[in-house]
């Protein structure tokens, strides 16, 4: 009985130690990668798959989430994408002031449509974008893209794109002012969208 006692009491301590390292956390700071000071966006235009162009400096006054992914992607893609769901949920109204881009790194296989359905399956007002790799290649270099197809002359169809895996937070003004990690937590990234978004 001492023993089942002796457990509850860690248990509880425990729960106890993680409330005060939530209230602790540092509050009004932002968790992503800073820029400090943050560089105008590099600029780029894409057609989507209702044909319009899709201008990033078109964006005034919106936040925008650029990532680079594919829509075969096993595991990276789908676990980013479901978390940028997750925060615009979160967002609630606030939402509507920010727009989630994933662009593609396999141009080979997604089409605009394929990455725009892609994109919308985890939320509607995802915008998702493809082209030829003439179109989309000045955009990975301008963002720093890593991107290697793996084995695609012997599995055909079927093959892997490695590729990097940051979020990219860029302001109403179309500076870039974040980046994020893959696996950065949900609170971190709703936290800065909530502190660009009471900026003026």
């Amino acid at each position: 009985m001492r023993q089942y006692s002796l457990l509850i009491g860690i248990g509880i301590l425990a729960v106890a130690l993680v409330a005060v390292g939530l209230l602790l956390r540092p509050q009004g700071q932002f968790r992503g990668s800073l820029l400090d000071p943050p560089i105008p966006a590099p600029d780029f235009s894409l057609t989507q798959a209702n044909g319009e162009t899709f201008t990033l400096s078109a964006q005034k006054e919106k936040i925008v989430l650029l990532f680079f992914g594919y829509t075969y992607c096993p595991d990276v893609c789908p676990t980013t994408l479901a978390d940028l769901a997750q925060v615009m949920k979160r967002l609630g109204r606030q939402s509507e002031r920010v727009r989630v881009v994933f662009i593609s790194v396999d141009p080979q296989r997604d089409t605009p449509e394929r990455a725009q359905s892609y994109a919308a399956a985890f939320d509607p007002s995802f915008i998702g974008l493809s082209g030829t790799e003439a179109d989309l290649q000045p955009v990975w270099n301008a963002y720093g893209v890593y991107r290697l197809v793996r084995d695609s002359e012997s599995r055909g169809s079927d093959y892997l794109v490695d590729h990097s895996a940051r979020v990219y937070l860029i302001d109403g003004k179309g500076n870039l002012r974040l980046t994020y990690s893959f696996g950065t937590p949900v609170e971190d990234l709703e936290n800065d969208l909530r502190l660009i978004l009471r900026e003026k």
